[in-house]
């Protein structure tokens, strides 16, 4: 290992890695020297216990996860948007994960170590209107990221606020006229997933970090309890 290939000798899963984001960071993570496994929903459903253990067995032992794939979900007032396609967007972002995450525990606890990283999104941490499934799905897979870093031992487990990346998703917001952002910046995004992936951040977890806006490469343990994590403040 070295600072080139921070990531040689690890097996990293990427779930939505054929296209966007999920598809740079497998990039990212094989320049770094990772063996990566990266699939679409042509390959397997993430919300199917059976086909995420068939990927963790295929991959073998699983240093990395990368929770990538999600949708954006219906546009709109609450009351006016599909009720199917609510409750679809909620099974694929947060259902996903979960069972990614389950698929890829028991390795990792046998092991003693390994990486989670999950992929948060706006609406997360702030009211985002007219994305209501969308913001909902994220800020429960930031409060899941916390509670399960905190049962498990050895094991980082955080989440990445990527910011308004050029994707595919990014034209979809802007298609519905209800936002209108501009683009973030890939590589900052790319870069925190190899980070969070590496040792450098060993020790580091339950937090929601901010690829664009947080001062990420001068992290180091021991955080604050409240730092980088939902709270109330009081």
């Amino acid at each position: 290992m070295s600072e080139r290939t921070p990531l040689a000798g690890r097996v990293a899963i990427v779930t939505g890695g054929t296209r966007g984001l999920g598809r740079e960071i497998a990039r990212a993570y094989e320049a770094a020297g990772a063996r990566v496994i990266a699939f679409g929903r042509a390959e397997a459903d993430v919300t199917d216990p059976a086909a995420c253990a068939a990927v963790v067995e295929r991959a073998g032992p699983v240093t990395v996860l990368v929770n990538n794939a999600g949708v954006l979900g219906p546009a709109g007032p609450v009351e006016d948007t599909d009720w199917d396609a609510w409750v679809e967007t909620l099974r694929v972002n947060l259902l996903g994960t979960v069972a990614m995450c389950r698929a890829v525990l028991p390795g990792m606890r046998e092991r003693g170590y390994g990486k989670i990283i999950n992929l948060s999104g706006g609406g997360a941490t702030a009211p985002r209107p007219y994305f209501s499934a969308y913001a909902a799905s994220k800020a429960a897979v930031v409060r899941f990221t916390e509670t399960l870093a905190a049962e498990v031992e050895g094991i980082d487990v955080n989440a990445i606020a990527p910011g308004p990346l050029p994707t595919r998703m990014l034209d979809e917001v802007r298609a519905t006229g209800y936002e209108q952002v501009e683009p973030a910046n890939m590589e900052r995004a790319t870069a925190l997933a190899v980070f969070l992936a590496s040792a450098a951040s060993d020790g580091i977890t339950g937090r929601l970090i901010a690829a664009q806006w947080d001062d990420w490469e001068s992290l180091r343990p021991p955080l604050p309890a409240d730092r980088f994590t939902l709270r109330r403040v009081t």
